[in-house]
């Protein structure tokens, strides 16, 4: 499986790779007060989006050339990266993303 995250850089920050990816199409996303709640039809997993800036770049994941760019467009800052790329890589290895061709 392909990891979103590589090696921290010089300055100990994740560097997030510029891979397009994009929702599963077999995942519904449903608002919460909290978020959201992501349903993986195909194996049956549910995940917590636990801030609607995570809805956010989940979302538009498909509407970006990479994940860096999804998250500079949902305004994330660089400082909150590392905890959205864990999360990502988390989605990803429950199949509620996937890479884009």
């Amino acid at each position: 499986m392909r990891r979103l995250l590589t090696p921290v850089d010089a300055a100990g920050t994740p560097v997030v790779l510029d891979q397009p990816y994009e929702l599963h199409p077999q995942v519904s996303i449903r608002p919460e007060p909290f978020g959201a709640l992501a349903y993986h039809f195909g194996n049956r997993r549910l995940s917590f989006l636990r801030s609607h800036d995570m809805v956010d770049v989940v979302r538009s994941l498909a509407d970006h050339p990479s994940v860096s760019a999804a998250l500079n467009a949902a305004g994330v800052a660089t400082s909150r990266w590392p905890s959205f790329t864990k999360a990502l890589e988390t989605l990803e290895s429950s199949e509620m993303i996937r890479a884009r061709a």
